[in-house]
């Protein structure tokens, strides 16, 4: 799979990057200009884990922002699709627990987590939708989730120039750096093709989360979203509500405003 239009078949996501597990911490330092370790470290702000603290890290790769979570003192558990990442990851972090499974169909109970979290694979998903709501799912109430994707940066000369990097130099960087620069073509037609900061916001609010904001960082080439699960008394008011604006969306077409009680402002850029 080289192409961010077709279909993100999970096995054919699970063996591009079991092609690119030895070297994809390392690429990734490169093609981020050294901003990679930045976002790891400000996700890790972001989930917060307390001692103790169930924490599953999705799309987990290698372990490498797992690891920084353990460090925190949480029982962190490691998902990924692909083996060939979970082969590497158990080398190097062999204090975390690894996991081979699908984001869409997480292999957990309901409300086993503290907290969950992905960085840079809900673009990989065939339906983002289904995996926010499997987040949703094993989280306990009151529990956090945090988002770290590629998006939109709002300025517009920003846009261009980021445009420009992701289709002409992106690739030949890759070709230097990666045993599979397909996997590299893919990144950055899957980070164009990938919604904006508002429509992931509407999707977190849209399957029932709470408290739903979202940073920008690196002046909005990736952003950090987080939200919280509702706690156990308000879930059925929360769904509720949430499936009343799609209706009133289905029938005026308009986009469905939900308001959150407690919901942050964006932060600023970081």
């Amino acid at each position: 799979m080289s192409r961010a239009d077709l279909s993100k078949q999970p096995a054919e996501v699970a063996a591009m990057f079991d092609d690119v597990a030895a070297k994809y911490d390392l690429t990734n330092d490169i093609l981020s200009a050294g901003n990679a370790p930045l976002w790891r470290v400000a996700t890790v702000r972001a989930v917060d884990p307390q001692p103790g603290e169930r924490v599953l890290d999705i799309a987990a790769g290698t372990g490498t922002s797992a690891a920084a979570l353990a460090k925190k003192g949480a029982e962190v558990t490691a998902l990924d699709l692909s083996a060939g990442m979970i082969a590497v990851g158990r080398e190097r972090h062999p204090e975390i627990t690894f996991v081979e499974g699908d984001a869409e169909h997480l292999p957990f109970d309901d409300d086993s987590f503290d907290a969950v979290t992905i960085s840079f694979g809900l673009r990989n998903v065939n339906d983002p939708m289904q995996a926010i709501t499997e987040m949703l799912r094993v989280l306990k109430p009151g529990g956090r989730v945090v988002i770290c994707e590629f998006s939109t940066p709002p300025m517009a000369l920003l846009r261009f120039g980021y445009g420009a990097y992701l289709k002409r130099v992106l690739p030949g960087i890759a070709r230097l750096s990666s045993s599979n620069p397909a996997a590299y073509r893919y990144l950055a037609e899957s980070i164009e093709a990938w919604p904006d900061q508002q429509v992931l916001s509407q999707w977190l609010r849209g399957v029932g989360f709470t408290m739903v904001a979202h940073r920008n960082l690196t002046a909005g080439i990736v952003a950090l979203h987080r939200g919280r699960k509702p706690v156990a008394g308000t879930v059925r008011e929360s769904v509720a509500r949430r499936a009343k604006a799609r209706r009133e969306h289905q029938h005026t077409g308009e986009q469905p405003s939900v308001v959150d009680p407690g919901a942050e402002q964006p932060g600023t850029d970081a």
